[in-house]
């Protein structure tokens, strides 16, 4: 379980975050939408430690992260998977050595314990024969789980997704959305995705965190979505769909 208190950031004379709470739970899909500005991304961002907070705490299992120096930080950061919005594979490296680089950088396993390792979370995501290949020998979907298996390779805890589905077909953001729930649902994970696709909200949405203006403007699960009346969150909902809609 992941739980935030009163976060909050400026940058300059700006105030992003203003006092954010939440809790985001284990073996659930977290979900934080809202509109360009609202915060979701920079809330991220202080989350792993790539921003610090101005005063606030970010409590991994109980374990306040925001208190740690960047040594004490390091077991935490290592239960923690990263799933990017561009993949951000290695384009030099192999897909074998892409989901094996943090297996090299944080383990002392042996090469053929890392290998299975390696073939154990590719097989997981439904990629076969494809060790060999570089990034640009895939499609936009592989490389998605291609980075889906190097996030859960360490055997994460907690696993964090920003726009998965940027970029997609439909089609492949389905695949992409189950094999997030699944893994999940399978490995006990605390999983946040950082979103503004409405359709991974409504199917594997279980709770969702919509931020307005750098303030957590209303929480619930997919289901108590459609019948909200917060105004801001349902604007922001609708337009999602309309938009979607437009694009068909």
């Amino acid at each position: 379980m992941i739980e935030i208190k009163d976060i909050k950031k400026s940058f300059d004379d700006k105030e992003v975050l203003k006092g954010i709470s939440a809790t985001f739970k284990s073996g659930s899909c977290n979900m934080i939408i809202g509109g360009s500005g609202s915060g979701k991304t920079t809330l991220i961002k202080c989350m792993v430690g790539l921003h610090e907070v101005d005063s606030g705490e970010v409590l991994y299992d109980d374990r306040d992260f925001t208190k740690l120096n960047f040594e004490d930080r390091i077991p935490i950061r290592k239960e923690i998977g990263m799933l990017f919005q561009g993949s951000a594979l290695f384009d030099s490296l192999s897909v074998q050595d892409n989901v094996m680089f943090a297996l090299n950088m944080f383990t002392d396993m042996g090469h053929s314990e890392k290998l299975d390792r390696v073939n154990f979370c590719l097989n997981r995501v439904n990629l076969e024969n494809v060790n060999k290949k570089f990034p640009a020998e895939l499609s936009g979907g592989m490389k998605k789980r291609v980075g889906i298996a190097r996030a859960i390779a360490m055997n994460p805890k907690y696993l964090y997704c920003d726009e998965p589905n940027s970029g997609l077909d439909p089609k492949t953001s389905i695949v992409i959305d189950n094999l997030i729930q699944e893994i999940t649902d399978e490995f006990n994970i605390t999983t946040i995705v950082n979103t503004h696709d409405m359709n991974s909200v409504m199917e594997i949405g279980d709770n969702i965190v919509f931020l307005h203006q750098g303030q957590k403007w209303w929480e619930g699960s997919n289901k108590e979505i459609k019948h909200t009346d917060n105004p801001e969150l349902n604007e922001f909902v609708f337009a999602s769909k309309h938009f979607k809609e437009m694009q068909k």
